[in-house]
């Protein structure tokens, strides 16, 4: 194995958090995987990785190796992509990352449309609730809802997403109304456990109270949530679009609006090329006004007043 692949491999590695998930990523052993490391460290004459049953941790040396790797295999990726021209004609696969519930539910139509028009590109609409590295190439484009950390990565704003409290209109009736944060001390409350970054960006406000309330139920999805919650097990903390149908069909009723956090960002994000492909910068072009046409129209759904 050259150079280049395992520097990739070590990328993976770090990217998955074991040498056993990478090796299932790779469709590798588990043993190849470490061999290849082991021999990139006695080429370097370096140990880039301190290993423990734990976790993996990069040495003084690995950190400075890995970040100039990410940039090599970015740069490598880049001239390979020019010349197979990428940057002439739109075409090649197209690698998009999105949260799973927002991008079937208003990214995959505009995909659709999109591969119509374009003949010559094909789509890896890639949903999962977690960030994919843009920067070694894990991806092409990734929307992103949160507030972005300082990563150096190119972002283009679309709107915004509210977080919100929803409950059925049958536990509302059941509990009476609320008209504080307080009044929802004793009602029963669904739970997502998931390390959503989406949820983990929320500002002061409601969406981060804790009323000494009882869980009655935690789910590992915010589709499940939202399900429990129309059945009245309790209302639900969840980003407005992932319950918008649900307020729109009266299945669901949003509360304490006024209360609400500061909406969080929403931005399509990309790697810092020098050139962007002409399929990524195609469907940024096509995709973009869509969007904030579709987030106005979201945001409207239940707005307070």
């Amino acid at each position: 194995m050259d150079r280049l692949d395992a520097m990739a491999l070590l990328l993976d590695t770090l990217d998955a958090g074991s040498f056993s998930a990478a090796a299932r990523l790779r469709g590798i052993p588990v043993a190849t995987l470490t061999r290849h490391i082991g021999q990139l460290e006695q080429q370097l004459g370096a140990d880039l990785l301190i290993r423990s049953t734990r976790r993996l941790t990069l040495t003084e040396a690995g950190q400075r190796y890995v970040a100039s790797a990410r940039q090599v295999l970015m740069q490598v990726d880049e001239m390979e992509r020019d010349a197979a021209g990428e940057f002439v004609a739109p075409t090649g696969r197209l690698v998009i990352s999105a949260p799973r519930a927002f991008g079937r539910l208003h990214l995959l139509p505009l995909v659709r449309e999109f591969l119509l028009q374009h003949e010559g590109i094909q789509v890896d609409l890639q949903l999962a609730d977690h960030h994919v590295d843009l920067v070694g190439g894990a991806a092409d484009l990734a929307l992103r809802i949160g507030t972005l950390p300082d990563s150096g990565l190119i972002a283009t704003r679309l709107g915004t997403m509210r977080s919100v409290i929803a409950a059925s209109p049958a536990l509302l009736a059941q509990w009476g109304p609320v008209n504080q944060p307080e009044d929802l001390a004793p009602w029963p409350e669904v739970a997502v456990d998931i390390p959503l970054p989406t949820l983990a960006t929320r500002g002061a406000g409601v969406g981060q109270e804790r009323f000494g309330r009882q869980v009655r139920l935690t789910v590992s999805g915010a589709e499940a949530a939202a399900d429990a919650a129309q059945s009245g097990i309790g209302f639900v903390r969840l980003l407005h679009y992932q319950v918008a149908d649900a307020v729109q069909a009266a299945r669901l009723v949003l509360l304490l609006t006024a209360s609400e956090s500061a909406p969080v960002p929403v931005h399509f994000v990309h790697a810092p090329l020098t050139q962007l492909p002409l399929k990524t910068r195609r469907f940024l072009d096509f995709a973009s006004d869509r969007l904030r046409d579709a987030l106005r129209a979201l945001a409207r759904i239940g707005a307070p007043g």
